[in-house]
């Protein structure tokens, strides 16, 4: 049997699998995300191989356990099968990460989210079926590398060669209102939100005026939505 030990100093019930999220390793990728879950207020069941980790967090998850996640037993006295949403953010071990994840994917319920260190260890959880792989190092390189070549001061990037853009508006659109700019026809790209100095973030409407010291959020084909950043 999976030796196990299970904390829950939240809460004195069992895990509510229905409404928790598993995360499974809880180094540096896992932590963030599980102690980020939490401050959102999901209840998450944080699981780790070693002893040190599982006491550390201790008190900052809703329940936290040590097992050995490559065990089929001791993911199924954890009620994994039941789970609805589980994060394997394994990244050190690579056969723990893959021996773990086929586990998980024999169980068929948990909608699943699986780490990957490399291309090639992105191309096994692909090929074993995980539909949602996060390189969290590779995709933070690619966005921080977008935002170092231009003045974009914020980037996210969709699939299908789509992104979003936090910018500042370009100085021939100063003082205009954006239904008379024909912006979108121009430069392919629509501008979504508005944050005035000191103010918050506001949807826009044709009779939205843009100031110089506004922040914009445009959103359109990556290359177009990058292009019209760099017009500032």
């Amino acid at each position: 049997m999976a030796r196990q030990r299970l904390f829950s100093p939240k809460s004195g019930e069992a895990v509510a699998v229905a409404d928790t999220v598993a995360v499974i390793g809880l180094g540096r990728f896992g932590a963030a995300l599980a102690l980020e879950l939490e401050e959102a207020g999901t209840e998450v069941l944080g699981i780790d191989n070693d002893e040190d980790v599982v006491q550390s967090y201790n008190g900052l998850l809703t329940h936290v356990v040590r097992a050995d996640t490559t065990k089929e037993e001791a993911l199924r006295q954890l009620s994994l099968p039941d789970f609805d949403r589980v994060v394997v953010g394994i990244g050190t071990d690579l056969e723990a990460s893959i021996l773990t994840t086929s586990i998980l994917l024999r169980f068929e319920r948990p909608t699943i989210w699986a780490k990957a260190i490399s291309e090639a260890h992105a191309q096994i959880l692909s090929q074993l079926g995980v539909e949602r792989v996060i390189r969290p190092e590779h995709d933070m390189g690619k966005r921080v590398a977008h935002l170092v070549r231009g003045t974009m001061l914020d980037y996210v990037e969709f699939e299908d060669n789509f992104a979003m853009v936090k910018t500042r508006p370009p100085r021939e659109y100063w003082n205009r209102e954006l239904g008379t700019t024909g912006l979108r026809e121009k430069y392919g790209v629509t501008v979504v939100a508005v944050k005035r100095k000191g103010g918050e973030w506001d949807y826009t409407t044709t009779q939205t005026t843009l100031y110089d010291d506004d922040e914009i959020i445009v959103a359109g084909p990556t290359a177009k939505a990058e292009f019209f950043s760099s017009l500032v």
